[in-house]
């Protein structure tokens, strides 16, 4: 919990940092952007910045182990087109194709890579290496106050199944803050679940040697892997400068929550803290024409 400390720290350290240079540099009498984004037409508007975060330690960790981890944040779109929003569980998906509140486009995530050296929960199971999910999004505004979020991603690398996820986000603009939240479902085949949860022979009989009870084999199926919700609180400083925090709860389900890793060593509640900073702009078209936008 000492990094869940530091990253709060950080979030403060965000908050007085964009405040000064929103001073120095910014109109203070702008309104701050809260729905659609503003900016003279055909200029397109770029937003960008980072975000710090708590995660579970490996997917099915007990609730006392967090790791670090640091997000980009990047959007470019056009005057006009549905308000950006990013959240917390989102893929880092572009825009190719916008009509009117619904919009599609490729998207990726990474997942971390869990060493067994160090947590001695893992001892004996082996490393999972880096893998990337690739697939597309879809991504529909029913109201201005309503998100809905779909993706499909195939992994590649450590694990190579399919995962889908969808998310509901109400999203609720107050002055210059603006609330979301709302539930979150994921569904994986058993080759993404795999490496993080199945458990050979020979790994159930090198687990013992950590001071833990061995683990038992455990061969873990597709279906649905977690369900839970998450909220975000967003200040919005000016047209330029915004900041967030983000809670996020993820309850493992079905045949990953009933892995020994998971029972005998972990916890199927998933908790993620995180905090961020993002800076927008205008910027000329690179081109004339705005092919698929």
């Amino acid at each position: 919990m000492a990094f869940v400390r530091w990253l709060l720290t950080v979030a403060a350290v965000l908050v007085g940092y964009a405040g000064i240079a929103a001073a120095a540099d910014i109109d203070q009498s702008a309104p701050p952007i809260v729905g659609k984004a503003a900016g003279a037409a055909p200029d397109w508007v770029v937003i960008i910045g980072g975000e710090l975060r708590a995660d579970p330690a490996w997917p099915g960790a007990p609730t006392t182990l967090y790791q670090p981890g640091g997000y980009p944040l990047f959007s470019i779109r056009k005057p006009g087109d549905p308000p950006f929003f990013f959240g917390a569980r989102d893929g880092f998906g572009v825009p190719l194709i916008v009509r009117g509140p619904l919009e599609f486009g490729p998207v990726g995530t990474i997942n971390w890579p869990r060493y067994s050296s160090q947590y001695a929960q893992l001892r004996g199971l082996g490393n999972v290496d880096w893998a990337a999910e690739l697939g597309a999004y879809a991504q529909y505004w029913p109201t201005s106050w309503l998100r809905i979020r779909g993706e499909l991603r195939q992994g590649v690398g450590a694990e190579t199944g399919q995962t889908g996820d969808l998310f509901v986000d109400a999203i609720v603009p107050a002055g210059e803050f603006r609330f979301s939240g709302g539930p979150r479902l994921t569904v994986q085949s058993a080759a993404a679940l795999s490496p993080y949860f199945s458990i050979t022979p020979a790994q159930a009989a090198a687990s013992g040697a950590s001071g833990f009870a061995p683990l038992t084999p455990y061969n873990v199926s597709g279906g649905f892997y977690s369900y839970g919700g998450g909220s975000q609180l967003e200040y919005f400083f000016n047209r330029q400068w915004q900041v967030h925090a983000i809670f996020e709860y993820e309850r493992i389900t079905g045949s990953a929550a009933d892995s020994p890793l998971v029972t005998m060593r972990g916890s199927p509640n998933q908790y993620t803290v995180g905090a961020g900073a993002t800076y927008t702009f205008n910027m000329r078209p690179l081109f004339d024409v705005h092919p698929l936008f």
